[in-house]
């Protein structure tokens, strides 16, 4: 007798029992064979790949310690494993790790997606945009969004850049007048917003003075807050415990405050476009912005993004937009202080630059060689963003023979890439000089990716650079950056390159 004859004869509150039952084992099993599938893709990077011992169930996991030293870690294995080493997560997630130029230049020259597991975490706010996207939605959308990136679309956002980070300094001026220290990567995040907020969405927040009561504001904090506690904790990598637990209540509620804010933007836009009519018409009333653009984009055959498309690229911009830059200024400000000899070349080459003016300008951003090798090489030790994952479609060959199979996660640690002393001599050591043109000219363009590389590169790096060379500009005009030698920063690695303890700095103001 089949199973089916058997459940048939069954009164039928019984048979709903055991139908459910039966659906819950078929689903069991369903997923056993997944992941048992999943686990021997990875086993087959260990046949081709060494790396370092692992615990059989914990793999690696046990080995991060999440107190500023997982960093150190990665370099030290990087050191025993020249060109990368897998790195498993529990006992079905395997990355293969990779940290030399040759290997990296293999990954990022293609356009393989990014991976399956850390970044779907991110899906349900920023939504398919360009962040996640593939395949021809990808092409599509980063064909579209291009001219948002245009010199002269950057050239509009000096003013509000230098409008943010002038706010953020005056409310310095009580730390200057104590001389205390203070922790300043909550500040620039802050100014990181309000100049996102401005530059591409002509929208004034006041976030920098109200950044308490502004509920979006709280919302965009609590979602990266809430997506970097998802990642730390394993059980809430399962979508139905995270959605169950008080986190994933908190998440949804943010998502939802996030959501309606940007629709709301993207209405009232769309309203405001329909009675300009023309782009030339806007351009007579004010300087478009990275929105007009997402709405007037056309395709080929005259179709622009869909409502949900523009809301998608809205919300990662946001996410890229402000996170990672604020990372970026924080460790930059930072490794001034820590080097005050280089710091003073900076002030003394801004000086010179602005020759009095209060703000600083399009056309000068372009007359700061030192400053920028400067910004550079703290972007080198300090990448706002520490690693990227792609996931292979193909087999993938690398200069040595050696191949990953399709299916394979791959990480780029550029923390660990660009402290490789097979490819920097003293790689801890700061030294702007690393970024002369006679000896950029002599690595591969694949030793130095704070902005990914390749086809699937950062599309807002030029927006990023900018706004990196106003603060820092701004910032040494008013004030001396000091270290404070007993908060040194403890890196973790986050959706962002963090600090357990902050970034903490003492600040006096420049006599003038």
């Amino acid at each position: 007798m089949s199973v089916t004859e058997v459940l048939l004869g069954l009164p039928s509150a019984c048979f709903v029992q055991y139908s459910i039952a039966l659906l819950c084992l078929l689903a069991v099993v369903y997923k056993a064979i997944v992941l048992l599938q999943r686990r021997q893709q990875a086993s087959r990077i260990d046949e081709v790949f060494l790396g370092p011992p692992r615990h059989w169930l914990f793999g690696h996991a046990l080995q991060f310690k999440h107190d500023g030293t997982d960093f150190d870690t990665v370099v030290k294995w990087g050191v025993q494993y020249p060109y990368g080493f897998p790195v498993w997560f529990g006992p079905l997630v395997c990355y293969f790790n990779i940290h030399h130029p040759d290997y990296v230049k293999s990954i990022l020259t293609t356009t393989e997606p990014k991976d399956d597991f850390l970044y779907t975490f991110l899906q349900t706010w920023i939504g398919d945009g360009l962040l996640v996207s593939n395949g021809q939605k990808w092409f599509r959308h980063r064909r579209l969004l291009t001219p948002g990136f245009h010199y002269d679309v950057l050239k509009s956002y000096t003013r509000p850049m230098s409008d943010s980070a002038t706010a953020m300094l005056d409310k310095w001026e009580l730390y200057s007048s104590s001389g205390e220290s203070f922790e300043l990567f909550k500040h620039v995040s802050l100014m990181a917003l309000d100049s996102i907020l401005k530059c591409a969405f002509s929208y004034d927040s006041n976030c920098q003075t109200e950044s308490g009561t502004n509920i979006y504001i709280k919302s965009v904090y609590e979602l990266a807050d809430l997506i970097n506690l998802r990642l730390r904790i394993f059980p809430y990598h399962n979508n139905l415990v995270f959605y169950l637990s008080p986190h994933g209540f908190r998440y949804r509620r943010a998502c939802k405050v996030a959501h309606s804010h940007t629709e709301d933007v993207i209405k009232k836009r769309k309203e405001a476009l329909k009675e300009e009519a023309k782009p030339e018409n806007i351009k007579k009333k004010r300087n478009m912005d990275f929105l007009d653009i997402l709405l007037l984009a056309r395709d080929e055959d005259q179709q622009g993004l869909s409502d949900e498309d523009i809301r998608a690229e809205v919300d990662t911009f946001m996410f890229e937009g402000h996170d990672t830059t604020a990372s970026g200024i924080s460790f930059i400000l930072y490794t001034l202080a820590c080097h005050p000899v280089h710091q003073q070349k900076c002030r003394d080459e801004v000086t010179q630059v602005m020759d009095g003016k209060d703000n600083i300008e399009w056309e000068d951003l372009s007359k700061l060689p030192y400053t920028t090798m400067c910004i550079k090489e703290s972007l080198r030790l300090y990448p706002p963003v520490p690693g990227m994952g792609r996931k292979t479609t193909k087999p993938i060959t690398f200069f040595d023979g050696r191949t990953l199979p399709a299916g394979s996660l791959v990480g780029t640690s550029v923390f660990a890439l660009h402290r490789n002393s097979t490819v920097w001599e003293n790689p801890h050591v700061f030294d702007p000089l690393r970024f002369l043109p006679e000896n950029t000219s002599q690595r591969s363009p694949h030793a130095f990716v704070p902005f990914s590389a390749g086809p699937r590169n950062c599309i807002g790096q030029n927006f990023a650079m900018n706004e990196m060379k106003v603060v820092v500009a701004l910032t040494l005009r008013r004030f001396h950056l000091m270290e404070d030698p007993a908060m040194k920063p403890r890196l973790i690695p986050r959706l962002v390159l963090r600090s357990i303890n902050g970034i903490h700095v003492r600040i006096k103001a420049v006599d003038t």
